[in-house]
């Protein structure tokens, strides 16, 4: 499974968790606190631009609520598209912005797709909200930096938060019958836990399987949605899990379906939203001959992957 590409996304960094403040600010452009101002482009849904923070930032998370939105109060577990730009404290120069590329960003809170303190300062916020987030770097990116991120740099984000969705726990719906001996049984409960995926000692099939194990009632997945699923996978030869979204904790992971290997894009397109799919991937649609962590070259993967929405 290809990781999301974007600058927010650390799968690896491991920070002990810092109290979050949740400062609450006005409708105006400066900040009452002390934060960063706003020096243009002030309205939601306008690119800002921020001026450089004064002064040594904060050593907690920061969140100032600029311009309180009338919609929904987002929660861990939630979809959300968000346009936003970022820089660091100690600059007027933004190191990335999703208003140039006319294109927002959607992650998964609490699901680990995003640095920290995206995730603590964007749950509680409400629809329509802009939102200021000063992230110091044990909630950001720490003493490695990222690309133009220096080493232990407070961030200072500008988030307008555009929609939210809330994504199902499980697949519900019918349960299909798994009669075939020569492929793998996947479990069939719906209480949000990771199911079971028993392998047969079998030669794997050589072509895509893609099958519904429990069959929900939405609408059919196009090439060019964007999904929220939990999945897990197992490598054929041995059974051995090699990735799973479940064991990072409750919350699903979304994602383009043109941004994953294959076998994911072939074998989930045309399938129901709230359906649980097995997927047997033969090597030509996943790595190859490209040995990956946990997964050794040519090898047939297969997967459970509940599809619990389209954003």
């Amino acid at each position: 499974m290809r990781r999301l590409a974007g600058l927010l996304v650390v799968p690896l960094l491991l920070l002990s968790a810092v109290a979050c403040g949740n400062d609450k600010g006005s409708e105006s452009t400066a900040s009452a606190n002390g934060l960063p101002a706003i020096t243009a482009g002030a309205e939601f849904g306008e690119k800002p631009t921020l001026a450089k923070g004064k002064g040594d930032p904060p050593k907690e998370l920061k969140v100032e609520v600029i311009k309180e939105g009338d919609g929904a109060t987002v929660k861990k577990g939630d979809s959300v598209t968000v346009n936003y730009l970022g820089q660091a404290w100690d600059s007027d120069k933004p190191f990335d912005n999703s208003f140039d590329r006319k294109q927002p960003f959607d992650l998964t809170i609490g699901a680990g797709q995003v640095i920290k303190g995206w995730d603590q300062g964007l749950e509680g916020q409400k629809v329509g909200s802009r939102v200021q987030l000063v992230i110091p770097p044990a909630l950001g990116y720490g003493a490695q930096g990222q690309g133009d991120i220096k080493p232990n740099a407070t961030l200072v984000f500008i988030v307008d938060i555009l929609k939210a969705t809330t994504i199902p726990a499980s697949a519900k719906g019918t349960d299909v019958a798994q009669d075939n001996i020569d492929l793998p049984k996947v479990g069939t409960n719906t209480d949000g836990k990771a199911p079971s995926i028993t392998v047969p000692k079998k030669d794997a099939p050589t072509k895509l399987v893609s099958n519904y194990v429990i069959e929900g009632d939405g609408p059919a997945v196009k090439a060019s949605d964007t999904l929220a699923v939990k999945y897990k996978g197992v490598v054929w030869k041995d059974g051995k899990e090699f990735d799973s979204s479940y064991s990072r904790g409750d919350a699903p992971v979304s994602f383009p379906l043109a941004q994953v290997i294959p076998g994911w894009q072939k074998g989930l397109e045309g399938k129901k939203v709230g359906s649980r799919v097995l997927l047997v991937i033969p090597p030509d649609m996943a790595y190859g001959d490209q040995a990956q962590p946990k997964i050794p070259a040519n090898s047939t993967l297969v997967f459970s992957v509940d599809i619990l929405a389209v954003l």
